[in-house]
């Protein structure tokens, strides 16, 4: 039990401290591809090292909320890491890795986030917290059903018994509706996460910010917090992509050897997957915002006929 607790604290450890890793990567990427030298992979540390050492400006307007909602998706984000399995199918809350649990999570996070964007009055924070909530109603059920999908053929909705099916007996993942739902976790993993082309997290034009609209009033350690929430979901997301989906290199069992692996595996998959993410970014432009729900709609489609083929292919 005491290797189980310890094997959750490095992988919550991972999650915290790996996360601004993978978006300085993504930036990275991004601007080689572009041409440009960039900034370098460890960026982001150094800005939310600066963002924590700054003061915190807050509007008299704002009450409790805005306040307490930094706080409560960094809370929401360390909580999902103890949930999702990140090195192995053998840790202590194992039992809590259910996909429902952690979209209630995630769900949390956001509604507290799109409530501070209307607490400051802004006139941008509550445009923004419109079309997130807009966003979230088209894409949560995606995910949730993209899960379901794959988790048909594993026979259970627990994110460890999943992983643990399909590591013994990868055939099942030689099938078109396992394809269908990732290429629809895919899709809403981006727009979960604010990037291209459903956001773009590298503008702060005010007519077309989504994420970066709620989170205009915030400064200093309280900025801090939500853009390592941010990373963090986003390393999660892409975590759930590469593990499920993708489950070779997760340990089975706890031993040094396997959680070695696992950590490699792991690395490998994030960065092809961070890859993925700045060569879509490269590629495509951002939609109008009237066209995000035809992308999101095409995503329910794709993870839809997933389910579908599970009860017509085997």
């Amino acid at each position: 039990m005491l290797t189980e607790i310890a094997i959750e604290l490095i992988q919550l450890l991972i999650v915290m401290f790996g996360s601004p890793l993978v978006v300085g990567v993504i930036r990275k990427v991004k601007a080689r591809l572009q041409g440009r030298h960039g900034a370098g992979i460890f960026q982001p540390y150094a800005d939310i090292r600066k963002l924590l050492l700054k003061e915190v400006v807050v509007s008299e307007n704002t009450s409790w909320i805005f306040l307490f909602t930094p706080y409560l998706l960094a809370t929401t984000m360390l909580l999902s890491a103890l949930i999702v399995p990140v090195l192995t199918t053998r840790a202590a809350l194992g039992f809590m890795g259910n996909i429902i649990a952690l979209m209630y999570l995630f769900l949390l996070g956001m509604f507290f986030l799109a409530l501070a964007g209307l607490d400051a009055g802004s006139a941008f924070g509550g445009m923004g917290s419109s079309r997130e909530v807009a966003l979230a109603a088209l894409a949560e059920p995606t995910v949730l059903i993209a899960i379901f999908g794959i988790a048909l053929r594993a026979g259970t909705t627990s994110l460890d018994g999943i992983i643990t099916r399909f590591a013994a007996e990868p055939l099942l993942m030689l099938n078109a509706g396992h394809l269908l739902a990732f290429l629809a976790f895919f899709i809403v993993a981006l727009a979960e996460n604010g990037r291209l082309p459903v956001d773009n997290p590298a503008t702060h034009l005010e007519l077309t910010m989504i994420h970066e609209a709620m989170i205009l009033e915030y400064s200093g350690r309280l900025l801090a917090l939500v853009e390592w929430a941010a990373a963090m979901k986003l390393f999660l997301f892409l975590t759930l992509l590469s593990n499920l989906f993708f489950p070779w290199g997760v340990a089975l069992t706890n031993t040094p050897v396997t959680l070695f692996t696992a950590f490699v595996a792991l690395v490998v998959k994030l960065l092809v997957f961070a890859g993925a993410i700045a060569l879509v970014e490269t590629w495509v432009a951002k939609l109008r915002l009237f066209r995000v729900p035809e992308l999101l709609a095409g995503s329910f489609t794709l993870a839809l006929l997933a389910v579908v083929t599970a009860f017509f292919i085997k």
